[in-house]
């Protein structure tokens, strides 16, 4: 975990990364058709890439696209069979790497989105049902479903 932010990385050379972007005098490069900017020029160019909506990288297997060299590639696992990521404890292997940075420190349970991390937390380290209507002693586990109902109690 990154001790500037707060930032969670899955390995440990994506946190030295990371923490390079806290020391790294940045120069800025600045978009002018949003409020982005980036500390290196390629993320520019990337990020310009979906405001302008082109895809010009084509799989001619399927027709798939994309504005990225490394989509095509991973995208193209699919097609060869490639699965370059193995389980260490057993013969699963996978063509895609899933990230799962955030951890729970109670369980040991994994997320690739914070959000997922957060619904985890909620729902099964305390009651289940942490969302409660103040007006009864009605409680839900997630809190789309108490305002779902809101208008109703």
């Amino acid at each position: 975990m990154c001790t500037e932010c707060g930032y969670r990385a899955a390995h440990r050379s994506a946190l030295s990364q990371h923490m390079r972007t806290h020391t790294v005098k940045k120069e800025t490069f600045k978009f002018d058709q949003c409020d982005y900017s980036a500390a290196r020029k390629h993320r520019l160019d990337e990020h310009r890439t979906k405001h302008s909506g082109k895809k010009p990288l084509m799989c001619g297997e399927c027709g798939y696209r994309t504005a990225h060299k490394s989509n095509l590639s991973k995208h193209m696992r699919t097609h060869i069979g490639e699965k370059p990521y193995k389980c260490d404890q057993c013969d699963y292997s996978v063509a895609r790497k899933v990230e799962k940075p955030y951890k729970c420190d109670l369980c040991g349970y994994s997320a690739a989105q914070s959000s997922a991390l957060v619904s985890h937390l909620t729902t099964k380290h305390t009651d289940g049902k942490p969302y409660k209507y103040d007006q009864c002693d009605y409680s839900a586990a997630q809190k789309a479903t108490l305002s779902q109902l809101l208008p109703s109690l």
